[in-house]
């Protein structure tokens, strides 16, 4: 069984104001997708497809599409990092940890 690190920030701030909020369960179980995804390959960004992430959450397309646009205005996905058909990179924002910052 694979475990994955989660700031505390994430579950006890975050979920509650993405869910509670905002009114976007979505946004909360993409980010904490693509948190895991770069927690399990190591890396800063990952490659993940709307599809892809549609499966591992068990959302619509639509819904997964709505929820990272949602992410990326509130500043917790790195907006330098533009994600296309061939290229589904992603990087998650951590901006609690440090201004800018993104998973190591």
């Amino acid at each position: 069984m694979t475990r994955y690190t989660v700031d505390a920030y994430v579950v006890d701030v975050l979920l509650p104001d993405l869910v509670g909020h905002d009114r976007k369960p979505g946004a909360f179980l993409v980010y904490l997708c693509l948190w895991c995804a770069t927690e399990k390959g190591s890396k800063a960004s990952v490659a993940l497809s709307l599809q892809e992430i549609a499966v591992r959450t068990g959302l619509a397309k639509s819904t997964v599409q709505a929820a990272l646009r949602h992410l990326k205005r509130r500043g917790l996905l790195d907006p330098a990092v533009v994600a296309s058909t061939t290229q589904p990179l992603r990087r998650i924002a951590r901006p609690w940890a440090k201004r800018g910052s993104t998973v190591d």
